[in-house]
């Protein structure tokens, strides 16, 4: 019965090369196609730290004719595969061989079609190994050196201690002594570990992978990195569950059209670790508010973030405004001022309260020949600068309106869809898809209001996500600790949070959203230790918030 290997964690793949076993093989085949062809030789090799830990090697009776081509080039013919085993009886023991060792070949993609479906055949699963190609890494690292990266090319020009004759131990022992090779030469690309050298073939093409030597002290961990310029000024702020891992992608599979201007500019890469990723998450968000680095753009457009008033004076209205004053009912902060009128015009679909900007008194007296303003003579509405307004009926409004900025956003969002189901089955579709957006901008506002207040209630509150201990004052970090360790605060410090019901800062609304959302996502993992408040754990709230139509 085949070994059950379990999945390399993202530990094993930080294993230092030193410690990594792999298994070189190979293998001859009848010919060359992947769906017809079988195998006939099987040559394997393990290795860790340069020694040879084993080899393995069998021919195999395919049950069918070798290809004189194949018999001309490898040697092997008929009456030499007559007597050896069958595949079935092979594949055992070299599953045994192979174990979990990270698997090796040149031009690997040819020895594991051949071989996974030979597994596939006899009932077994294909193999879960790690798979190390070292055509594609040679290519990067000494195609310059040698007329072509074929084996035989590269053990005559570097003058191998085993020479390839298309015989399956020959070329698995030959390709070792290539992996021993480019392993050296990686090492002058900061490739230290296993996942460095999995994504070697990506990176080492890249026009700034001479810079590959700022991340090799960066550790494999969660945390935040920094990127440098010439005079330390800091160019991007990033985070990650794996440091190391995250940077060097950056030579590689990141070609986002901003990553090759950050990378001529940078010059140093600095980081700090982090217990956890929310904590990261966290830091990150603190770095982008108080650096506003020139290469990220979200997280630094805080200072252009606006709230929605619903004034106090004597005829309330809507307004957007930049910081929350004295009086009023706010909703915020929001994204931006466009969020903001989307908000607004919402609430106006639903609610006739006025849009002038008049200052007014409670009692208005009718000017001489004063008409109404346009929403009004469109019935859209009230017109109490013109005295076209009772008091008591628009006081029935604005309770409405406050009901649905605090406690009951349906009073709003239940009338704008049903309009958006209504203008589509009349075919009005552009008019149904602004009632939708609408909708759908006073959805997301009052959805994030609600996260944010709920863990603002809470005032002081510890949590358990998994091992990590989260230590949360009305909303933002105070310090995390992993389990069995000490509390650790974060190197910048947290901003200031006013209790409930004043409006939350613009500076604390990314990072208590932050961690609004995750909490919200761990779900029925987070345990509450202690609160000091009311915790109430985070919800969808909002009928209809996430609803989908479209024309």
């Amino acid at each position: 019965m085949r070994p059950i290997f379990e999945q390399r964690s993202l530990d094993d793949l930080g294993t230092p090369l030193a410690e990594v076993t792999f298994c070189v093989l190979d293998i001859e085949t009848t010919g060359s196609d992947r769906a017809e062809d079988l195998i006939t030789e099987i040559g394997a090799t393990k290795v860790r730290a340069g020694e040879c830990l084993g080899t393995f090697a069998t021919l195999v009776n395919p049950g069918r004719a070798i290809a004189p081509a194949v018999m001309i080039l490898t040697g092997i013919t008929d009456n030499m595969v007559a007597a050896a085993p069958r595949i079935e009886s092979v594949l055992p023991t070299l599953l045994e061989f192979v174990g979990d060792a990270v698997i090796v070949g040149h031009n690997v993609g040819f020895d594991m079609a051949f071989l996974n479906a030979a597994l596939v055949r006899s009932g077994h699963e294909r193999f879960p190994n790690l798979v190390v190609d070292t055509l594609p890494i040679a290519r990067r690292l000494v195609r310059d050196e040698v007329p072509d990266c074929r084996l035989g090319t590269l053990a005559a020009r570097f003058r191998f201690g085993h020479t390839p004759t298309h015989r399956a131990l020959d070329d698995a022992l030959a390709t070792a002594d290539l992996l021993h090779l480019l392993l050296e030469r990686a090492a002058g690309f900061g490739v230290l570990g296993l996942d460095d050298l999995i994504a070697l073939p990506r990176i080492t093409g890249h026009p700034q992978a001479v810079k590959l030597r700022l991340t090799q002290r960066l550790p494999r961990s969660p945390g935040v990195y920094l990127f440098h310029g010439h005079a330390g000024e800091v160019l991007y702020v990033g985070k990650a569950t794996n440091l190391r891992q995250r940077v060097r992608s950056y030579f590689g599979s990141d070609d986002r059209r901003k990553i090759g201007p950050l990378l001529r500019e940078t010059q140093h890469v600095s980081c700090h670790t982090t217990t956890d990723p929310v904590s990261a998450e966290v830091l990150e968000m603190r770095y982008l508010h108080e650096l506003s680095p020139r290469y990220n753009r979200v997280g630094t457009t805080w200072r252009r973030y606006c709230y929605v008033r619903l004034t106090t004076d004597a005829w309330p209205r809507l307004t957007v405004v930049n910081e929350p004053h004295a009086s009023g009912v706010h909703l915020g902060p929001l994204p931006s001022k466009a969020v903001a009128n989307a908000v607004i015009e919402a609430m106006h679909s639903v609610l006739p309260l006025r849009r002038c900007t008049n200052r007014l008194q409670p009692t208005v007296q009718l000017p001489l020949g004063a008409t109404p303003c346009t929403s009004a003579q469109l019935g859209v509405a009230m017109c109490p600068c013109v005295g076209a307004a009772d008091p008591a009926r628009y006081a029935q409004v604005v309770g409405v309106a406050l009901a649905a900025l605090t406690s009951a956003p349906n009073l709003v969002l239940d009338p704008l869809w049903e309009r958006v189901e209504r203008l589509a089955d009349q075919r009005r579709y552009e008019e149904a898809a602004i009632a939708r957006d609408r909708a759908q901008s006073f959805g997301t506002a009052v959805r994030r209001q609600r996260l944010a207040e709920q863990l603002r209630r809470a005032g002081e509150i510890e949590l358990q996500l998994g091992d990590v201990t989260l230590r949360l004052d009305r909303g933002v970090l105070t310090d995390c600790a992993m389990a069995g360790q000490m509390p650790m605060a974060l190197p910048l410090a947290a901003p200031a949070v006013p209790a409930l019901p004043s409006p939350l800062p613009r500076a604390a609304a990314d990072e208590v959203l932050l961690i609004a959302r995750a909490i919200e996502r761990a779900g029925s993992r987070v345990r509450v230790v202690w609160s000091s408040g009311e915790w109430c754990a985070p919800s969808t709230p909002v009928r209809h918030v996430t609803r989908l139509w479209a024309a």
